[in-house]
């Protein structure tokens, strides 16, 4: 707890209007963040954004939602079920960028569909390059569903793209 110059029965009371007490506000490093709301899982166009990127990935139960769609990249959020994948794959023109929000994932990726040399397990935190032209694949190795937030540039999907689930051609 902080240490006070005034304990709350002895500040002054002509200073009643400066009261700081954390007490009085219900205030607590250890509490929720007051702030926190759900966030709508909509795409937000080229508008300007901000957001809690861990808590919209958490709240986002769908396959893929598009967040954000601009004319340079876009933001969407995927939640991959326990066992599943994202299906591997290539973007010839686009780069990506993605992070593991919540969960833990075998990442595998390299030059061709037959030779995905590099192959990394990768946690809550961490972020997955992937350069356009190159196979990738991302799998869900944890028991509970894998929670990521990626970047494509160019944009790769529709604005306002939603996937309940994974597109049987994935």
């Amino acid at each position: 707890m902080y240490n006070y110059p005034y304990r709350y029965y002895q500040w002054p009371s002509s200073q009643w209007s400066y009261y700081w007490d954390p007490r009085y506000y219900n205030w607590s490093y250890y509490a929720p963040r007051p702030y926190h709301r759900d966030i709508v899982l909509q795409d937000y166009g080229s508008n300007p954004f901000v957001v809690d990127l861990k808590d919209a990935a958490e709240q986002n139960h769908n396959y893929r939602v598009a967040l954000w769609s601009g004319h340079y990249f876009q933001l969407t959020l995927m939640s991959i079920k326990v066992g599943e994948d994202i299906g591997l794959e290539v973007h010839p023109a686009t780069d990506q960028f993605i992070r593991i929000e919540e969960g833990k994932a075998l990442v595998q990726m390299g030059d061709s569909q037959d030779h995905l040399d590099l192959q990394v397990m990768a946690y809550e935190g961490y972020a997955i390059i992937v350069p356009a032209g190159t196979w990738h694949n991302v799998t869900n190795t944890g028991n509970k569903p894998l929670k990521v937030s990626s970047i494509y540039a160019p944009p790769q999907h529709p604005f306002g793209t939603v996937e309940e689930t994974k597109p049987l051609n994935d």
